[in-house]
């Protein structure tokens, strides 16, 4: 049964804000684990740098923490070996998902195995059934998500607040410890506490999601100019954190 969210009242949100003005972001999300019942909160991280820094801080606070990713059926093979490496490394397990089976052969029975390639609407259409669904279907007895969004990922994410109400979601609470860090500070963070990165990372990729989706950059390109390359005129977000605005997006070249 879904339960109905906790929803801050504006007053709610300004003194929570308030309160973790110039708090870590340790500290925030020590905030997060504390305000909210242990079954009622989890970290979502598709396995890149960011969520991962969450996910370790989170499990060092709390090690019964529920971690939870989501895997699209697209996934890259690095990407399964990598979710085995965090299990060894955390010593414990983590929350896998999955899209709904019947939506996704209803989807891919219409348009195929990789319709993606052909127009943006379908490309975000797959990133619905694959992720967006799942993610939603996961948060509905949850009160507080905490993610690895950054403000200095996509221009959909730079007004990202460290902690929101998630409309999308019921009114639930959004927790972005890590709103205002840059990538390098991220990156840090992991060598110093030891925490394994992505294998891709070192092949030149600096975004990571589905196989067919993602490609490495090259020295100059945005950060997130490996996602979705063949798209113009369209942000690179898949829907979870940003709606992105289908405009003269472009089908490949």
């Amino acid at each position: 049964m879904t339960l109905p969210a906790i929803v801050f009242s504006e007053q709610e949100l300004v003194l929570a804000r308030a309160l973790l003005g110039d708090a870590t972001a340790a500290d925030v999300i020590a905030w997060a684990l504390a305000r909210f019942a242990a079954e009622r909160r989890v970290v979502v991280t598709g396995l890149q740098s960011e969520g991962v820094a969450v996910a370790d801080m989170a499990i060092a606070l709390d090690p019964s923490v529920r971690v939870l990713t989501i895997d699209t059926g697209r996934l890259p093979q690095a990407t399964h070996e990598y979710l085995d490496t965090l299990r060894d490394h955390w010593g414990r397990g983590i929350e896998v998902i999955h899209p709904d089976t019947e939506q996704l052969e209803a989807f891919t029975g219409n348009h195929g195995t990789n319709p993606f390639y052909a127009s943006a609407q379908l490309r975000l259409d797959c990133c619905h059934v694959r992720k967006v669904a799942p993610l939603d279907r996961a948060l509905k007895g949850v009160e507080c998500w905490l993610t690895g969004v950054r403000r200095g990922q996509s221009a959909g994410r730079a007004t990202a607040e460290r902690l929101d109400i998630d409309l999308r979601h019921r009114g639930i609470v959004k927790v972005n410890p890590l709103a205002t860090w840059t990538g390098d500070t991220v990156h840090a963070y992991l060598r110093e506490h030891g925490v394994p990165v992505h294998p891709l990372y070192a092949q030149g990729y600096t975004s990571i999601g589905c196989a067919p989706c993602t490609r490495p950059v090259s020295a100059g390109e945005d950060a997130r100019a490996g996602r979705w390359w063949w798209e113009s005129g369209i942000e690179k977000e898949c829907g979870i954190h940003a709606t992105p605005v289908l405009a003269t997006a472009g089908a490949p070249a």
